[in-house]
């Protein structure tokens, strides 16, 4: 029998705020988080916007002398887990240390260390370089430094698929906890890339908006006007754990995961397949893991990036998979308020989509204000809407053709 994997905890640091309680009501109530760059001077850059972390304060997670030891998107990988272990009141033991794990992953990974000290290389010499750059930069070290900060001894990995990132580390935790390699996970995603690199390279490949003049409308997942994703940052991660435990220790319950599907285009370094192929294949896959049908699902948080053809392409799989109950479901992205969040986005969107379950409400689609013909559902354009949904399902779709998708329940004991 596979055992049944339960969501108890839930931690965000999003472009609207620090901390989950705080994201989810602005996410609620429909804000932008898009505004001009400010960590560095963008002047000269086609796209001079992003979706930053306003009010990240470091030493209430990490001490001072530790925080010279990471990179950003450690900080904010190791604040999100904190967080998340608070919200669901796991207690690390002697005793249960070695069944609980970690996997938390990030697209990119330390882009800002690896630009400062290369110019520190550069125009100081090697002698200069930190002998922390290392750790500072590879991915695998969120994991790492949560593990030692909670002293959780199980599987410890990291996961690089890009932009499905967060939704794989999840899925994959989701499989350790099932089959009984793990009795709890903290898993999800981080990525802290707003630098001038960062910016460089996806403007290079016209993959972001340059509505520089109207920055909080840029991100319009959907909409006909569209003219690419807005760059965030952040951490998403989860506490999972398998379902008896909680119970027993009377954890609160947010939702349960019930099914997992990943797989390959294997059609393109950047772009889905434009049938959506790959996409439709993933749901699918999903829905036979948790062994219900498509018309079982009541809401999808979406991949939904504000890209021209990677909103229709879904909204294409979407309709392959769920056929005329496509038009029934409610799908929105969560994207058009706080952008890309690349490797961070699926932790981040299982979190919403999990507050969304235990809540009974959709967070909307804002400056849904043209909607493209090619895009035709219901996409709960610029207000939350109450909805008791049963079934949830969050979609990631990343560069290489990578695809994940997770679907998640409201917790019944029978």
């Amino acid at each position: 029998m596979k055992r049944r994997v339960v969501i108890t905890g839930a931690g965000m640091i999003t472009p609207l705020a620090t901390g989950t309680e705080k994201s989810w009501k602005s996410l609620l109530e429909g804000r932008s988080a898009v505004r001009k760059i400010t960590h560095f001077n963008p002047d000269g850059l086609p796209c001079q916007i992003a979706a930053e972390v306003p009010d990240f304060e470091i030493d209430r997670f990490i001490e001072l002398k530790e925080q010279k030891k990471m990179d950003r998107f450690i900080h904010f990988g190791l604040a999100a887990a904190t967080l998340a272990m608070e919200d669901s009141g796991l207690k690390v033991t002697k005793e249960n240390a070695t069944g609980i794990g970690v996997i938390v992953g990030a697209g990119i990974g330390g882009l800002s260390a690896i630009e400062h000290y290369n110019q520190t290389l550069l125009e100081k010499g090697p002698k200069r370089v930190s002998p922390f750059f290392i750790p500072m930069t590879i991915i695998n070290l969120t994991s790492g430094q949560i593990s030692i900060r909670f002293g959780v001894k199980g599987p410890n990995s990291a996961v690089a698929t890009a932009c499905a990132t967060g939704t794989h580390s999840i899925g994959d935790a989701f499989k350790l906890i099932q089959h009984g390699t793990a009795d709890a996970m903290i898993c999800g995603g981080t990525e802290a890339v707003i630098t001038p690199l960062g910016i460089a390279g996806f403007t290079s490949m016209k993959a972001l908006s340059t509505r520089n003049d109207e920055p909080e409308k840029a991100s319009r997942p959907f909409d006909r006007d569209r003219d690419g994703f807005v760059m965030g940052e952040g951490a998403g991660i989860v506490v999972l754990e398998e379902m008896e435990n909680a119970l027993n220790r009377g954890a609160r319950i947010y939702a349960e995961i019930i099914g997992y599907g990943l797989n390959s285009d294997a059609y393109h370094i950047t772009s889905p397949a434009p049938d959506g192929e790959g996409a439709a294949r993933c749901m699918v896959s999903a829905l036979k893991d948790a062994g219900i049908r498509p018309e079982e699902v009541d809401y999808i948080n979406a991949h939904g990036t504000s890209t021209k053809y990677g909103d229709e392409i879904e909204t294409t799989a979407i309709k392959k998979v769920f056929d005329r109950h496509a038009y029934s479901l409610c799908v929105s992205s969560t994207k058009s308020m706080i952008g890309h969040l690349l490797g961070a986005s699926g932790g981040v969107e299982a979190a919403i989509c999990a507050l969304s379950v235990y809540n009974g409400i959709v967070p909307p689609t804002i400056n849904l204000e043209t909607p493209d013909p090619e895009c035709d559902l219901d996409y709960v354009p610029h207000k939350a809407r109450p909805l008791d949904i049963n079934i949830a399902m969050s979609n990631s779709f990343g560069f290489g053709g990578t695809n994940a998708c997770i679907l998640l329940r409201k917790f019944s004991r029978s």
